[in-house]
């Protein structure tokens, strides 16, 4: 299982169905919140590209991960940064190949564009069941 998000909050009900996923099924969770790095070189000499997650996306990312572990199930949270988030989440999903896809960033925290861009890139290239947050 592999829930998913682009840097911003977790939708609950994402969260949830994830979680409830791989209590169901037995298999272990990956959390990953894939978030985009600076392209500029500057940026990675200066340390911009070890920001931190906002305190909500942290809140939402630690609350997934110890619902998930009180409900014995084995969780792995992934940060990766990237210039194309889009494209490291498919590739995320490629090398990890799981079962259910869940991609669950809160839709008032992503912009439309974005996120429709995403949902295009995944659907389009992911071999998995996949859940979108609404």
């Amino acid at each position: 299982m592999l829930l998913a998000t682009l840097g911003v909050p977790l939708d609950p009900a994402a969260m949830r169905f994830a979680v409830d996923a791989a209590v169901e099924s037995g298999r272990p969770l990956v959390v990953a919140n894939v978030v985009e790095l600076p392209p500029l070189p500057l940026s990675v000499i200066l340390g911009y590209d070890q920001l931190d997650d906002t305190p909500e996306t942290a809140e939402t990312l630690v609350a997934s991960a110890e619902l998930a572990r009180s409900l014995g199930v084995h969780v792995e949270r992934l940060r990766v940064r990237s210039p194309r988030p889009v494209a490291a989440l498919l590739e995320i999903a490629g090398e990890l190949r799981p079962g259910l896809l869940v991609f669950g960033p809160d839709s008032g925290s992503l912009s439309r564009r974005v996120r429709r861009k995403a949902v295009r890139a995944i659907t389009d290239n992911v071999a998995c069941l996949v859940w979108l947050a609404s």
